[in-house]
C-alpha cells in the first residue's frame, strides 16, 4: 500500500495545483461563513447584558444581606444594610449641637429678660423724677438769683445739678433701647453662620447614615452577592450584582453585504436552540466600523470578510426569556 506522500508525488504537477487551489478556496469559504449567517434565514449572535453593582460608598461591615441569588426584587427593595452605630451617634451629635445653636442664635437676636428690661426701666423713672426735680429747683434759683437774693455760688451748683440729672437721663434711656434691641449685627452673623454650619453636618451625618442601607433602583434579578453577612465591605466595593431586564441585549455580526439593510429600531426575531418561539427584539445599535477587516488590498473577495457588530434589546417583558451567554440566531424582520 503507497504512503500518502508517495501518493501525491505520483499525481501531476499541474493537477495538484488545481486540488491546492480547491482545498484553499474551500478553506476560504469556510472561514468567511464562521461570521455571517449559518444558513440563510438568520444570523449567528450570543445574549449579553449590562450588570448593575450595587454599592455603598462608605465602608461597614455588613450587617443584614436581604437578598439572594436568582431572587427577583421589586424597585427600591431593601437589598443589604451596614452596621449603623458609628453614624447614629454622630447625627446625634450633630443633631443637639444643631439646636444648640439655635438656641444661641435666639439668645443673641432678642433683648434682655422682663425682669432686666424693667429694671432697667425703674432706674430711668427714678432718674427722670429726680430731672424734674432739678428743673424745678434750677427755675427757682434762677429768679432768686435776678432778685440778689442768692450768690453766683448756689447759682452755679443749681445749674450743674440741673445738667447732671439731664445726661443721667439720657444714659439711662440708651441703655434700656440697647437692652431691648439685643447683641449686636456682627454677633447675630456670627450666630446665623454657625447655625447654618450645624445644619451641614447634620444633614451630612444623616447622608452618611442612608448610605448604610441600600435599595434596587429598579426591578431587576439578583445576579450575585459578593459579600457574607458579617463580612467588612471596603467602601464603595459592591455587595450585590443586580440585571435588570432591561439591560439585556442581544449582539450578532452581519456581513458587509447585508449591513445596509438593517437601522435602529428595525425588529428581529432571536430564536434560541430547542424553542420555536422567537423572542422579538429591535435592534438599538450599528456599529459604525467594520471588525475582522484584511490588513491587504480591498476586494470584492477581501470585502465578504468584513462584518459589523449590530446590537438589539427586547421588551423588559420579553428579557428574562433570555440568558447571558446564550449562543442565538437572529433573523431581521424584513430585512430580505
Amino acid at each position: 500500500m503507497k504512503r500518502p506522500a508517495e501518493i501525491l508525488r505520483s499525481i501531476p504537477t499541474p493537477v495538484r495545483a488545481v486540488l491546492a487551489a480547491l482545498v484553499a478556496a474551500g478553506l476560504a469559504w469556510g472561514g468567511h461563513h464562521l461570521f455571517t449567517r449559518a444558513d440563510e434565514s438568520a444570523y449567528q449572535g450570543y445574549v449579553e447584558a449590562d450588570y448593575v453593582h450595587v454599592a455603598s460608598p462608605v465602608a461597614g461591615a455588613l450587617a443584614e444581606l436581604r437578598v439572594h441569588r436568582g431572587q427577583e426584587v421589586e424597585q427600591k427593595a431593601t437589598l443589604f444594610s451596614l452596621e449603623q452605630d458609628y453614624e447614629r451617634a454622630a447625627l446625634a451629635v450633630a443633631t443637639h449641637t444643631f439646636k444648640q445653636s439655635m438656641d444661641r442664635l435666639a439668645d443673641a437676636m432678642k433683648g434682655q429678660r422682663p425682669s432686666e428690661l424693667a429694671t432697667a426701666g425703674a432706674r430711668l423713672g427714678q432718674a427722670e423724677a429726680s430731672l424734674r426735680l432739678s428743673r424745678v429747683e434750677f427755675e427757682r434759683r434762677q429768679k432768686l438769683y435776678a432778685e440778689r437774693t442768692i450768690s453766683g455760688e448756689e447759682m452755679d451748683h443749681a445749674r450743674a445739678d440741673y445738667e447732671v440729672k439731664t445726661q443721667q437721663v439720657r444714659e439711662l434711656a440708651a441703655s434700656l433701647t440697647t437692652a431691648r434691641l439685643g447683641q449686636r449685627s456682627d454677633t447675630v452673623s456670627a450666630a446665623q453662620a454657625e447655625v447654618e454650619a450645624a445644619r451641614a453636618r447634620v444633614e451630612q451625618a444623616a447622608w452618611m447614615l442612608d448610605q448604610k442601607t441600600q435599595a434596587a433602583p429598579e426591578k431587576a434579578l439578583v445576579f450575585d452577592t459578593l459579600f457574607s453577612q458579617g463580612e467588612w465591605v471596603p467602601a464603595g466595593k459592591p455587595v450585590v450584582v443586580l440585571l435588570p431586564p432591561r439591560n439585556i441585549k442581544v449582539r450578532f455580526y452581519v456581513p458587509e453585504r447585508d449591513v445596509a439593510g438593517l437601522k435602529v429600531g428595525q425588529r428581529v426575531d432571536v430564536r434560541m436552540d430547542k424553542t420555536r418561539e422567537a423572542v422579538p427584539a429591535r435592534i438599538t445599535y450599528v456599529s459604525p466600523q467594520a471588525e475582522y477587516t484584511p490588513p491587504v488590498l480591498f476586494s470584492s473577495q477581501s470585502r465578504a470578510k468584513l462584518v459589523f457588530l449590530v446590537e438589539a434589546k427586547p421588551t423588559p417583558q420579553d428579557a428574562p426569556k433570555l440568558h447571558p451567554g446564550q449562543p442565538v440566531d437572529v433573523d431581521p424582520v424584513g430585512a430580505r
